[in-house]
C-alpha cells in the first residue's frame, strides 16, 4: 500500500461526507459510478450475510431519484450531519479498484440545536481509482451500522 493510495480513499470520503454535511446533496450521487450500488444494513443483517438493507440503490440514478425525493416529496424535520471519520483500512487491490474499510461517526443537529450521536459504524467500500471526470468513484459503499436502532426516519444519507 502506497501514502498515495491511502490518500486518494480518504480524500474521496472526505469530500463524500462534506459533500452530505453542507447539504450539497445533488453532488452526492457524483461520488459513484453510473453503476454504483449504496446500501445501509445493520452490523447484524450484514454478520448473517441477510441482503436486507435500510437503504439500498443500484446505480447513481436511483440515487439522483432519492435526493429530489428528499427535497421535494419526503417531509421530515430539518436537520443535518457532522460525519467524522476514521482513516481508511486499506484492503485488496484488483483491476483498478481497491477495496477499503472506514469508521464513521455521525451526529444529527435538529433545527433547535439539538445535537445527539446519530449513527456509527463503518463503511466497505469498493473505489475505482481511474474512474472518468472524477479520479475516484464509489463502485460500492456499504455502511454498516453499529446499532439497529434508528431513532426517527433515515432520510439523508450517511
Amino acid at each position: 500500500m502506497s501514502i498515495d493510495l491511502q490518500w486518494k480513499v480518504a480524500n474521496l470520503n472526505a469530500r463524500y461526507v462534506a459533500a452530505i454535511d453542507d447539504n450539497k446533496l445533488e453532488e452526492w450521487p457524483d461520488f459513484f459510478v453510473a453503476n454504483g450500488s449504496y446500501r445501509v444494513t445493520t452490523a447484524e443483517n450484514f454478520e448473517r450475510g441477510l441482503p436486507l438493507a435500510l437503504i439500498y440503490a443500484t446505480s447513481r440514478a436511483m440515487l439522483r431519484d432519492r435526493v429530489r425525493s428528499l427535497r421535494d416529496a419526503n417531509v421530515y424535520e430539518a436537520q443535518r450531519y457532522r460525519h467524522l471519520i476514521g482513516p481508511a483500512l486499506i484492503g485488496g487491490q484488483e483491476g483498478g479498484e481497491v477495496r477499503a474499510q472506514t469508521s464513521f461517526m455521525v451526529a444529527r443537529i435538529m433545527h433547535t440545536g439539538e445535537t445527539t450521536i446519530f449513527a456509527t459504524g463503518r463503511y466497505h467500500d469498493r473505489i475505482l481509482l481511474d474512474a472518468p471526470e472524477t479520479g475516484e468513484a464509489f463502485v460500492e459503499k456499504l455502511v454498516i451500522l453499529d446499532s439497529r436502532l434508528i431513532d426517527t426516519l433515515l432520510a439523508i444519507p450517511l
